[in-house]
């Protein structure tokens, strides 16, 4: 998936960033602001008219990128269990030492 297709608010990873052609400024420059590999990223708000710029943010810092930039970033989203959220409940336990 792109960055640029990913909806708001959704964790993801970096999983690359594209060259159009050899020695692309913009990909360089996307990965010298912490657009690298392994690195967890979200879109944090879009432009009113044609969704442009996009405010994506990765770590800590944010970036508005305009469409096209946020298209040459591929993305994995991060998918959240529910047994990483809430402990597992024990379903053979009698109600009164279940945890809820």
């Amino acid at each position: 998936m792109r960055l640029s297709e990913l909806p708001r608010r959704t964790a993801a990873v970096v999983k690359s960033v594209n060259d159009e052609f050899a020695n692309d400024p913009v990909a360089r420059r996307l990965r010298d602001l912490g657009f690298v590999p392994g690195e967890e990223v979200q879109i944090i708000a879009v432009g009113p008219f044609g969704k442009d710029p996009l405010v994506a943010q990765v770590g800590y810092t944010r970036f508005a990128l305009r469409r096209a930039e946020a298209a040459r970033i591929t993305v994995e989203v991060l998918s959240a269990t529910v047994t990483s959220i809430a402990p597992e409940i024990d379903a053979d336990a009698p109600p009164s030492q279940r945890i809820a």
